[in-house]
């Protein structure tokens, strides 16, 4: 029922943008974005080491497809990492906030 969704960006600036759209959206309960941090990836059969932030998004299973097309249209990445964790227990509490956050 719940998720946390981890999504990277090249950079702060381009994270708050994605990130107040979501809440605005009502896709997101919360959002935190991580420090900077390196990535080291093979892309087109090419070595990258490039500096990202991470977000850590709060939502609801039911929003996951909406939330996963709005990042990607909004995103600079030719393919954004957009990965589901669900939430398999949690202080009920902060649970029911995210719930009635994103109705």
């Amino acid at each position: 029922m719940y998720q946390v969704v981890l999504v990277t960006f090249p950079h702060k600036e381009a994270a708050l943008v994605v990130a107040k759209t979501l809440i605005n959206e009502k896709l997101a309960a919360c959002i935190n974005i991580l420090p900077e941090m390196q990535a080291i990836y093979s892309w087109k059969d090419e070595l990258k080491v490039d500096n990202e932030v991470q977000m850590v998004i709060k939502t609801l299973t039911s929003k996951f497809e909406m939330l996963s097309e709005r990042v990607s249209q909004l995103h600079s990445y030719e393919i954004a990492e957009i990965i589901a964790l669900d939430i398999q227990q949690g202080n009920s509490p902060y649970l029911n906030w995210i719930k009635e956050s994103l109705s």
